[in-house]
């Protein structure tokens, strides 16, 4: 009779059960090492993008792994990764047994990216006409007026990254998100067209165009702002100069570090 009554203390879940214990202890350490490598990755990609889009860092010029290396304080496989993730959104071109190269969009690109753009876009602003309340019309009246400031400062790099903002927050009215997404790859790769082609001093948007537009939605008139979309952005692409300038200073100044 005792041996019947230690049967039920022999199973031996409680050995088992400690097991995952030792699976968990690692896994705080890897996310950490994980969620420090992103932040890393991020702030490389960002200094790039950012570079690229405040025309810094133009097109065509030489990204090698080593000075990346060197400046951000990280390994070869970091810096691959995010010249990757680069190339995957068309910032950058990953050349074999070359390097990578900051992008250079083709007189044929170009025009499939401008098509593709005047398409989008008048989906989007025709949605936004359609759909714009009293608050979304108060805050693209905000984002002009901040336009306006920064164009009479004459701060070319910051007047273009607000003429992108334009363009992406009427996307974000539009309420489809879609849409939005399309279009934040179009506006990056046009903002490297214009890196590239714009002549120096030109405005890549006119704000007197950025305000008629508002103004067509405001009063409903889909298919005005729809026209004056088109023409903002057909004046836009006429306006380039199919001329590469040649690359300058060092990658360290051209990323704004230096």
């Amino acid at each position: 009779m005792p041996k019947a009554a230690d049967t039920p203390k022999r199973p031996a879940p409680r050995a088992t059960a400690a097991r995952p214990r030792k699976a968990e202890a690692p896994r705080p350490a890897g996310a950490l090492a994980s969620a420090e490598g992103d932040d890393v990755e991020t702030r490389i990609y960002r200094s790039v993008f950012e570079s690229v889009m405040s025309q810094r860092l133009p097109p065509g010029t030489k990204l090698p792994e080593a000075p990346l290396c060197e400046l951000f304080g990280v390994s070869r496989a970091v810096v691959r990764k995010v010249l990757q993730k680069l190339a995957h959104d068309h910032i950058v071109q990953l050349r074999p047994n070359r390097g990578a190269i900051v992008a250079v969009p083709t007189r044929e690109e170009t025009q499939q990216i401008f098509d593709a753009r005047r398409a989008l876009e008048a989906a989007i602003v025709r949605l936004v006409a359609e759909r714009a309340t009293p608050a979304d019309l108060k805050a693209l009246r905000a984002q002009l007026h901040e336009e306006s400031k920064v164009m009479h400062r004459h701060d070319q790099p910051a007047w273009a990254r607000l003429a992108s903002t334009y363009h992406l927050r009427l996307a974000e009215l539009s309420g489809n998100a879609i849409l939005h997404r399309y279009l934040v790859e179009i506006v990056s790769r046009c903002s490297l067209i214009v890196a590239l082609h714009q002549p120096p001093g030109n405005a890549a948007c006119e704000h007197d165009e950025h305000e008629r537009i508002v103004e067509r939605i405001a009063r409903g008139d889909a298919d005005g702002a729809v026209a004056l979309m088109d023409q903002h952005l057909r004046d836009l692409e006429r306006h380039l100069s199919l001329e590469q300038p040649a690359p300058r200073k060092d990658l360290a100044h051209l990323l704004g570090l230096g």
